[in-house]
């Protein structure tokens, strides 16, 4: 079952495995975390988590895998949808940093697509 989390502040941890989402605002922007495995059964929903926080035209979208487990191909595909759907006016920023995430991404060749970064600090900073 994907459990949506829609709070404010951070989120609880999460056991091994389970996909969890939760929305935040920190510094004006939006920020979408994700945790446990993101692959076909879980990417659908983080293009729909992303899309709703999109709908609201934030200045900038912080999309945080940090806590990510598995990125599996779908989750590629998901991230670069979620650019795709951004607004002209919307910066979307990814955190990936973790060999579970940047390497997937390195290996596709998708981070010349994507606006990576190794922190949310340093995501949310744009540095």
């Amino acid at each position: 079952m994907t459990e949506h989390t829609h709070s404010e502040g951070a989120a609880t941890a999460v056991p091994f495995g389970e996909f969890r989402i939760a929305r935040t605002e920190q510094d004006g922007a939006v920020v979408v975390e994700v945790a446990g495995d993101v692959d076909t059964t879980t990417a659908p929903a983080l293009v729909q988590a992303a899309g709703e926080a999109l709908a609201a035209n934030p200045p900038l979208l912080v999309v945080d895998l940090t806590r990510v487990e598995f990125l599996a191909s779908p989750g590629l595909t998901a991230l670069l949808t979620i650019h795709r759907n951004a607004a002209a006016g919307t910066a979307v920023r990814i955190v990936a940093s973790g060999r579970a995430t940047l390497r997937p991404i390195q290996l596709t060749g998708l981070e010349d697509s994507l606006s990576l970064f190794p922190t949310r600090e340093a995501a949310l900073a744009g540095s």
